[in-house]
């Protein structure tokens, strides 16, 4: 359990022990503070399985009327494509059965490289849309309760929504919500330049041609979103 949750279940019990001597007594018997015993920890699962791991999550977003929305995404860590399946104002166990099934259609043959699906355990999922993966062979991945970095990549993607366009953007109703995300989608996957691959967006499998060839050659602006979002490329 660790020293953390040890001390949390001796003190009702009347051991009154400080939480520093509890891990004392665990150091010396040679018990580390993880839960896991044996076998690779849980920061070096996904680094070693991420070719076959898609993880998936709510986020909210309110309009400017108030009302909260709910999108559903899910991010394949294997190629770092974002698919925001859809908006809803009631995020009922139905409707993500059926962005489930939507997505399973839309992946079409890259779900034989996905062995994991990665999720929380919100009440809004059910058995149901675990069923949808569990029929493509996939295994069902369920983080530990309020602990957002076991879905660290997936953490990081929606705050890069949030920052790039939520925070800019003044959403009126569901409609509009789908079309900003939408927009946003599109230029994540096919022109947002991402770290983990060498700079490459998730649509690109090669780097663009040198600069040095591409002299006297007019640059391009694409305005995404009104200005929120610029795209740059070389005229062709």
């Amino acid at each position: 359990m660790g020293h953390r949750r040890s001390h949390r279940e001796l003190t009702p019990l009347g051991h009154p022990i400080a939480a520093s001597t509890g891990w004392e007594i665990l150091h010396t018997a040679g018990i580390g503070p993880a839960p896991r015993r044996t076998g690779p920890t849980w920061r070096k699962f996904p680094t070693n399985q991420a070719q076959g791991i898609d993880a998936v999550d709510f986020f909210h977003l309110d309009t400017a009327v108030g009302r909260r929305l709910y999108a559903l995404a899910f991010l394949e860590h294997r190629t770092g494509r974002l698919h925001i399946t859809g908006v809803t104002a009631h995020p009922t166990r139905e409707w993500a059965v059926q962005q489930a099934r939507n997505l399973a259609t839309d992946l079409g043959t890259r779900m034989e490289f996905l062995r994991f699906l990665l999720r929380d355990r919100d009440g809004k999922y059910g058995q149901t849309p675990n069923a949808v993966f569990e029929a493509e062979g996939m295994e069902i991945l369920m983080s530990a309760p309020q602990t957002p970095r076991m879905n660290a990549h997936y953490e990081r993607v929606i705050g890069s929504i949030r920052r790039e366009v939520l925070d800019h953007v003044l959403t009126t109703n569901k409609a509009h919500a789908r079309q900003v995300l939408a927009a946003y989608e599109r230029h994540y996957n096919k022109h947002r330049p991402h770290q983990a691959r060498n700079q490459l967006p998730p649509g690109a499998d090669q780097q663009p041609i040198a600069v040095h060839a591409l002299e006297g050659r007019r640059l391009l602006r694409t305005r995404v979103l009104g200005s929120v979002i610029n795209e740059y490329r070389y005229a062709s």
